[in-house]
């Protein structure tokens, strides 16, 4: 069982404990597991008892359960604890917003045991009578329902391409020596997954199907499918699942239809021509041999989306897309000076020992109390250690940041004489979320103008599949970008990917730098990189246009030359 889901069991353990009230000491157990585990880099699978003591912190009753849930997949105390809760009580402890407090006052007191009771219960304003919840709250708790409910059967990117090379493993298992291949939303790099599609070339359509349903995970809907798709689910993922079945001689052609939009299918680039005639014209066995006979360059899948890639691939100006390997540096992210799992020593010498020639540690600024942002005094702190590790791990650089909330009048929250102190700042929004469009634009727009901001963190401050983003005029903010030398960030953690791909394209128009920033808190989420080099690709973004693909020599004068010019 991989680190993640071990803490994951752990934090319901003790929630589930909070939820019925139970021993506060017994709670703080696992709450302090959970905060040690954190830091733990090796894997506690191979762990046994006496390795698991060993590590600080973690106690014979906690080394025990750990065992136990690489045994079964769960620990007795847990398991007692989900019997007693009903299923729809354990889902409730999901929602944004209230903790397991007010999840017990909900069913204890309502007398409500499923979510879709719950949302009845706030439609029809009995939830706001209840002691510690009101009008407000109530709204709040609507609006999340209501959010989650539309996003069932959705995965993350992050969370639907394991799911989906796992599956293309199995089928290529079951069909030896066929061509299979991913299309859809995940050949597609799109952030949020509905379905999975996947391409097979066959010339036996019946028995591949047969080979398809002795498969255990998928599960078939016979009156979908047809004789050349099968349709169903994938059991693992729970996603809507189709497997498209094509002769070897047509799988580019059959591929391509499902690898792109109905825009670039549609759009006419020549003499009245169509990638669809283009497709129906000719048997191809790869989508190179369809662009070929179209008479342009091959276009990678995440840019098939029917904005002005035909038009480049006819001209054979389509842009090198940005690799992970060009990146240098990893920017924006956090240690144990505020909410980070890792000091700052261990965030640099991962990030080293990764490849990188440096680290822009950006911990939270003091209006973030909840997540121990950073006093004056703990700034100065922490850069003294920067300088001194600096020395220590020459050549490899650590740039002193810091992620500065922005406040409810765009300001930025420390005064000139400490933001002078960092090398480069991200201003961000975490608070007073509820804002409409011309609020949430000037609010960006005030600190993009602060000659101190060097960078605009998650634009919109969503949380895919968990909460909508604010909504913001992205062309005014980008411009507001554009005239004040400001980076736009690509937050690459997998619920987040903002600035969303959709505006890539007129950031890079507007002369706008990006970066590829994984907000990690943990060593683990330096990984989180590639997904916002898959988010930049789909916008069409280059190595020349993103901040973080500069040496670290260069991101230095960058740096200080911006600083030199803050009057």
């Amino acid at each position: 069982m991989e680190n993640k889901k071990i803490i994951k069991l752990f934090k319901l353990a003790a929630e589930l404990l909070e939820l019925h009230d139970e021993n506060p000491f017994k709670i703080r157990s696992y709450i302090n597991a959970v905060g040690t585990l954190e830091l733990v880099e090796a894997p506690l699978a191979g762990m046994g008892q006496a390795q698991l003591e060993g590590i600080a912190g973690v106690g014979k009753g906690i080394a025990a359960k750990i065992v136990e849930m690489n045994t079964t997949g769960s620990f007795e105390e847990l398991d007692q604890m989900l019997a007693a809760t009903p299923p729809g009580v354990v889902e409730m402890l999901h929602i944004k917003g209230i903790g397991p407090k007010k999840v017990r006052a909900i069913w204890k007191e309502l007398g409500t045991e499923t979510v879709e009771e719950l949302l009845a219960a706030c439609e029809q304003d009995k939830l706001s009578k209840l002691k510690g919840f009101g009008a407000k709250t109530q709204e709040n708790i609507r609006q999340a329902l209501l959010f989650t409910q539309q996003n069932r059967g959705k995965l993350l990117y992050a969370e639907a391409e394991p799911a989906a090379e796992e599956l293309l493993h199995r089928i290529q298992e079951a069909l030896p020596g066929a061509q299979v291949a991913l299309a859809g939303a995940v050949r597609r790099r799109f952030e949020i997954v509905e379905k999975l599609d996947i391409v097979v070339a066959t010339d036996a359509p019946a028995a591949a199907e047969a080979a398809l349903n002795r498969i255990e995970v998928l599960q078939q809907n016979e009156k979908d499918s047809g004789p050349l798709v099968w349709r169903g689910q994938h059991l693992v993922s729970g996603l809507e699942t189709d497997i498209y079945l094509a002769s070897t001689a047509c799988f580019g052609n059959e591929l391509l239809l499902r690898s792109a939009a109905k825009a670039h299918l549609s759009q006419v680039f020549a003499a009245g021509k169509c990638m669809i005639t283009v497709v129906r014209e000719g048997k191809y066995a790869t989508e190179e041999d369809v662009y070929a006979s179209a008479g342009m360059a091959y276009i990678e899948p995440e840019l098939r989306e029917g904005t002005n890639e035909l038009q480049l691939a006819m001209e054979n100006k389509l842009p090198t897309l940005l690799e992970l390997s060009d990146l240098k540096g990893s920017l924006h992210n956090h240690s144990t000076y505020s909410d980070g799992a890792n000091t700052l020593e261990q965030m640099a010498t991962y990030c080293r020992d990764m490849g990188y020639e440096y680290l822009g540690i950006c911990d939270h600024s003091k209006t973030a109390s909840y997540a121990g942002g950073l006093r004056e005094g703990d700034v100065l702190r922490q850069q003294k250690e920067i300088e001194e590790l600096n020395k220590k791990l020459a050549p490899f650089r650590i740039f002193k940041g810091i992620e500065s909330d922005i406040l409810g009048d765009g300001s930025l929250d420390y005064d000139p004489d400490i933001l002078q102190t960092f090398d480069f700042i991200v201003a961000s929004i975490h608070s007073s979320l509820n804002m409409d469009e011309k609020k949430a634009t000037a609010r960006l727009i005030t600190a993009i103008e602060n000659p101190y901001t060097t960078m605009l963190g998650h634009p919109t401050g969503r949380l895919l599949l968990r909460r909508e983003g604010y909504p913001i005029n992205h062309k005014a903010v980008i411009d507001a970008c554009a005239a004040n030398n400001v980076i736009i960030e690509i937050n690459s953690n997998p619920w987040r990917l903002d600035i969303d791909w959709r505006w890539v394209q007129y950031a890079l128009e507007k002369g706008v730098m990006l970066s590829i920033n994984p907000d990690a808190h943990h060593t683990s989420g330096y990984d989180d990189m590639r997904y916002g080099v898959l988010v930049g690709r789909k916008g069409g973004l280059t190595k020349e246009m993103t901040f973080n693909t500069k040496s670290a020599a260069e991101a230095e004068r960058y740096f200080r030359e911006r600083k030199e010019k803050i009057k």
